[in-house]
Protein backbone atom coordinates (compact mmCIF):
# COMPACT_ATOMS: atom_id res chain seq x y z
CA UNK A 1 0.00 0.00 0.00
CA UNK A 2 1.47 3.35 -1.07
CA UNK A 3 1.53 6.49 1.11
CA UNK A 4 -1.15 8.01 -1.14
CA UNK A 5 -3.41 4.99 -0.58
CA UNK A 6 -2.87 5.19 3.17
CA UNK A 7 -3.58 8.92 3.11
CA UNK A 8 -6.93 8.35 1.38
CA UNK A 9 -8.02 6.05 4.22
CA UNK A 10 -7.89 9.00 6.65
CA UNK A 11 -8.98 11.86 4.37
CA UNK A 12 -12.25 13.60 5.29
CA UNK A 13 -14.90 14.68 2.82
CA UNK A 14 -13.56 18.24 2.94
CA UNK A 15 -10.11 17.02 1.85
CA UNK A 16 -8.44 17.40 5.25
CA UNK A 17 -6.40 14.61 6.84
CA UNK A 18 -7.40 13.37 10.29
CA UNK A 19 -6.11 10.27 12.05
CA UNK A 20 -7.05 9.14 15.56
CA UNK A 21 -6.72 5.91 17.52
CA UNK A 22 -7.96 4.86 20.95
CA UNK A 23 -6.18 6.39 23.93
CA UNK A 24 -7.61 4.01 26.55
CA UNK A 25 -8.50 0.32 26.86
CA UNK A 26 -11.67 -0.64 25.00
CA UNK A 27 -14.66 -1.84 27.02
CA UNK A 28 -17.45 -3.12 24.75
CA UNK A 29 -21.11 -3.61 25.60
CA UNK A 30 -23.71 -4.94 23.15
CA UNK A 31 -27.48 -4.38 23.22
CA UNK A 32 -30.29 -6.16 21.40
CA UNK A 33 -28.76 -9.58 20.72
CA UNK A 34 -28.77 -13.06 22.24
CA UNK A 35 -25.83 -14.48 24.17
CA UNK A 36 -24.42 -16.30 21.14
CA UNK A 37 -24.27 -13.13 19.03
CA UNK A 38 -22.92 -11.19 22.00
CA UNK A 39 -19.99 -13.61 22.19
CA UNK A 40 -19.37 -13.24 18.45
CA UNK A 41 -19.32 -9.42 18.62
CA UNK A 42 -17.02 -9.30 21.65
CA UNK A 43 -14.78 -11.93 20.06
CA UNK A 44 -14.42 -9.84 16.90
CA UNK A 45 -13.57 -6.72 18.93
CA UNK A 46 -10.99 -8.65 20.93
CA UNK A 47 -9.41 -10.05 17.75
CA UNK A 48 -9.01 -6.60 16.18
CA UNK A 49 -7.78 -5.05 19.45
CA UNK A 50 -5.20 -7.84 19.76
CA UNK A 51 -4.12 -7.29 16.15
CA UNK A 52 -3.59 -3.60 16.92
CA UNK A 53 -1.55 -4.41 20.01
CA UNK A 54 -4.02 -2.37 22.03
CA UNK A 55 -5.86 -3.38 25.23
CA UNK A 56 -9.32 -4.24 26.50
CA UNK A 57 -10.60 -3.85 30.05
CA UNK A 58 -13.54 -4.80 32.25
CA UNK A 59 -14.62 -1.22 32.86
CA UNK A 60 -13.83 2.35 31.82
CA UNK A 61 -13.36 4.68 34.82
CA UNK A 62 -15.23 7.53 33.11
CA UNK A 63 -17.98 5.82 31.11
CA UNK A 64 -18.19 2.26 32.42
CA UNK A 65 -18.33 0.95 28.85
CA UNK A 66 -16.82 2.99 26.02
CA UNK A 67 -17.76 0.95 22.94
CA UNK A 68 -21.53 0.56 22.72
CA UNK A 69 -23.09 -1.52 19.95
CA UNK A 70 -26.87 -1.41 19.43
CA UNK A 71 -28.84 -3.87 17.28
CA UNK A 72 -32.46 -2.91 16.54
CA UNK A 73 -35.22 -3.01 13.89
CA UNK A 74 -36.34 0.61 13.61
CA UNK A 75 -34.61 3.95 14.15
CA UNK A 76 -37.65 5.05 16.17
CA UNK A 77 -36.58 2.64 18.93
CA UNK A 78 -33.39 4.51 19.81
CA UNK A 79 -34.85 7.73 21.27
CA UNK A 80 -36.75 5.50 23.72
CA UNK A 81 -33.54 4.06 25.19
CA UNK A 82 -33.07 5.62 28.67
CA UNK A 83 -30.22 8.17 28.91
CA UNK A 84 -29.01 7.58 25.34
CA UNK A 85 -29.86 11.19 24.48
CA UNK A 86 -27.18 12.26 26.99
CA UNK A 87 -24.55 10.31 25.05
CA UNK A 88 -25.78 11.19 21.55
CA UNK A 89 -26.96 14.82 21.41
CA UNK A 90 -29.97 15.54 19.17
CA UNK A 91 -30.70 11.81 19.02
CA UNK A 92 -34.33 12.10 17.89
CA UNK A 93 -33.63 14.39 14.89
CA UNK A 94 -30.63 12.23 13.98
CA UNK A 95 -32.77 9.08 13.98
CA UNK A 96 -35.42 10.82 11.88
CA UNK A 97 -32.78 11.78 9.29
CA UNK A 98 -31.33 8.26 9.24
CA UNK A 99 -34.80 6.74 8.85
CA UNK A 100 -35.65 9.13 6.01
CA UNK A 101 -32.43 8.21 4.16
CA UNK A 102 -32.98 4.47 4.62
CA UNK A 103 -29.70 4.07 6.50
CA UNK A 104 -29.03 0.75 8.20
CA UNK A 105 -25.99 1.79 10.23
CA UNK A 106 -24.41 4.77 11.93
CA UNK A 107 -21.28 5.31 14.01
CA UNK A 108 -20.43 8.14 16.39
CA UNK A 109 -17.13 8.82 18.14
CA UNK A 110 -16.19 10.81 21.22
CA UNK A 111 -12.70 12.18 21.78
CA UNK A 112 -10.53 13.14 24.74
CA UNK A 113 -8.80 16.50 25.17
CA UNK A 114 -5.94 15.46 22.85
CA UNK A 115 -8.29 14.31 20.08
CA UNK A 116 -7.76 10.58 20.63
CA UNK A 117 -10.80 8.26 20.62
CA UNK A 118 -12.32 7.73 24.06
CA UNK A 119 -15.70 6.24 23.06
CA UNK A 120 -17.58 4.92 20.06
CA UNK A 121 -21.25 4.15 19.44
CA UNK A 122 -22.39 1.74 16.73
CA UNK A 123 -26.04 1.59 15.63
CA UNK A 124 -27.15 -1.27 13.38
CA UNK A 125 -30.70 -1.35 12.03
CA UNK A 126 -31.21 -4.97 11.09
CA UNK A 127 -32.87 -4.60 7.72
CA UNK A 128 -32.94 -7.39 5.10
CA UNK A 129 -29.37 -6.66 3.95
CA UNK A 130 -27.77 -6.76 7.41
CA UNK A 131 -29.95 -9.67 8.54
CA UNK A 132 -28.62 -11.80 5.69
CA UNK A 133 -25.02 -11.11 6.69
CA UNK A 134 -23.40 -13.76 8.94
CA UNK A 135 -22.94 -12.47 12.49
CA UNK A 136 -19.17 -13.10 12.29
CA UNK A 137 -18.85 -10.96 9.16
CA UNK A 138 -20.95 -8.11 10.54
CA UNK A 139 -19.10 -8.15 13.87
CA UNK A 140 -15.65 -8.15 12.27
CA UNK A 141 -16.60 -5.31 9.94
CA UNK A 142 -17.83 -3.15 12.81
CA UNK A 143 -14.78 -3.92 14.96
CA UNK A 144 -12.53 -2.73 12.13
CA UNK A 145 -14.61 0.40 11.55
CA UNK A 146 -14.22 1.58 15.17
CA UNK A 147 -10.59 0.66 15.91
CA UNK A 148 -9.47 3.85 14.08
CA UNK A 149 -11.10 7.07 12.89
CA UNK A 150 -11.19 6.20 9.20
CA UNK A 151 -12.19 8.74 6.57
CA UNK A 152 -15.86 8.72 5.61
CA UNK A 153 -15.05 7.28 2.17
CA UNK A 154 -12.37 4.80 3.27
CA UNK A 155 -14.58 1.76 2.69
CA UNK A 156 -17.31 3.31 0.56
CA UNK A 157 -16.47 1.21 -2.50
CA UNK A 158 -14.24 -1.56 -1.08
CA UNK A 159 -14.89 -3.57 2.07
CA UNK A 160 -12.12 -3.91 4.67
CA UNK A 161 -12.90 -7.65 4.63
CA UNK A 162 -11.97 -10.34 2.13
CA UNK A 163 -12.24 -14.09 1.68
CA UNK A 164 -9.79 -16.89 2.28
CA UNK A 165 -11.59 -19.93 0.90
CA UNK A 166 -14.89 -20.08 2.76
CA UNK A 167 -13.73 -17.85 5.60
CA UNK A 168 -14.25 -14.09 5.81
CA UNK A 169 -11.08 -12.37 6.99
CA UNK A 170 -9.69 -8.89 7.46
CA UNK A 171 -7.84 -7.81 4.31
CA UNK A 172 -4.07 -8.11 4.92
CA UNK A 173 -3.40 -4.54 3.76
CA UNK A 174 -5.97 -3.11 6.19
CA UNK A 175 -4.66 -5.35 8.98
CA UNK A 176 -1.17 -3.98 8.34
CA UNK A 177 -2.46 -0.39 8.55
CA UNK A 178 -4.17 -1.12 11.88
CA UNK A 179 -0.99 -2.67 13.32
CA UNK A 180 1.12 0.26 12.12
CA UNK A 181 -1.40 2.80 13.43
CA UNK A 182 -0.90 1.57 17.00
CA UNK A 183 2.90 1.73 16.85
CA UNK A 184 3.80 3.50 20.10
CA UNK A 185 6.32 5.67 18.26
CA UNK A 186 3.50 7.27 16.28
CA UNK A 187 1.13 9.88 17.74
CA UNK A 188 -2.41 8.93 18.74
CA UNK A 189 -3.75 11.89 16.73
CA UNK A 190 -2.47 13.46 13.51
CA UNK A 191 -3.80 16.07 11.08
CA UNK A 192 -0.74 16.45 8.83
CA UNK A 193 -0.83 14.23 5.70
CA UNK A 194 2.87 13.43 6.23
CA UNK A 195 1.63 11.08 8.96
CA UNK A 196 0.45 8.76 6.15
CA UNK A 197 4.07 8.41 4.99
CA UNK A 198 5.13 7.39 8.49
CA UNK A 199 2.33 4.83 8.54
CA UNK A 200 3.20 3.49 5.09
CA UNK A 201 6.84 3.07 6.11
CA UNK A 202 5.74 0.61 8.82
CA UNK A 203 3.56 -1.60 6.60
Amino acid sequence: MTPDQVQRLFTRKDGSYLFARWSRPIVPVVFGVDDATLAVVKGAVEAVVTLAGHRMAETDPELGANLMVFFFRDWAELPQVPNLERLIPDLAPLCARLAASGANQYRAFRFDATGAIKAAFVFLRMDAALSEMPAETLALNEAVQVILLWGEEAFATTSPLGRAGEAVILRPDIAAVIRAAYDKVLPAVASDPSHAYRLAARL
